[in-house]
């Protein structure tokens, strides 16, 4: 077996974008990255890293789904309450992370977080598969829990309290709008002279400038 030092990949892919070519908007070049990404890679295309700050300034991050792309930004949804939320409620700040490992590709975006319109998110909350609503229903979640047991038993009872009738959408569910002010294209190239393409929102406008490997 390699040491982990010796582990690293020779980047092969034959495609690279320069300045003059990238489009002015970064929401059309990441547009046309993430409809390739959708034809070429099998499932979670869409995941995302989301990078929150929280009450201590300590940086947390984990994956989410990409739900909408949205003219002004990323939109996702989750549970209000859960330990994201209450970051983005102290601190709004955040950032996301998309990495295509077969296209040798990553798109790195920092921006603001906001709630999206109550009736959108619930619009999206009732298109979601029944036993998916039911599950952000009962969980509390990033809260303690007592045991799976437990949790297993709040669900089947409103599945069964639910069984002929629409789940309620719960108030401390849906969804955030991030709102770019920075977005990093990379693509891998042989030698790690790779390409790198960052945009800087500048009151309405976009800057483009080409960064070193």
């Amino acid at each position: 077996m390699k040491k982990l030092s010796e582990l690293r990949v020779d980047y092969s892919m034959k495609e690279n974008f320069n300045l003059e070519a990238s489009p002015q908007n970064p929401m059309d070049l990441f547009k046309d990255w993430f409809s390739e990404a959708r034809e070429k890679i099998d499932k979670d295309a869409n995941a995302m890293a989301l990078g929150t700050i929280d009450k201590n300034g300590f940086p947390r991050t984990r994956f989410v789904l990409l739900k909408e792309i949205h003219e002004n930004g990323f939109i996702f949804y989750t549970n209000y309450t859960s330990q994201k939320g209450q970051d983005i409620e102290d601190c709004n700040k955040v950032s996301l992370t998309f990495l295509w490992k077969d296209l040798e590709k990553q798109v790195r975006i920092v921006g603001a977080a906001y709630k999206v319109d109550r009736e959108k998110s619930k619009e999206y909350f009732h298109s979601r598969p029944r036993e998916s609503q039911i599950a952000a229903y009962v969980s509390a979640q990033s809260s303690p829990l007592e045991s799976k047991d437990v949790l297993k038993e709040r669900f089947e009872m409103a599945t069964q309290q639910f069984m002929d009738q629409e789940i309620p959408y719960p108030a401390f569910w849906g969804g955030y709008l991030v709102e770019p002010i920075e977005i990093e294209f990379w693509q891998g190239r042989e030698s790690r002279m790779h390409d790198r393409i960052v945009y800087t929102k500048k009151y309405s406008e976009w800057i483009k400038t080409l960064l070193q490997p």
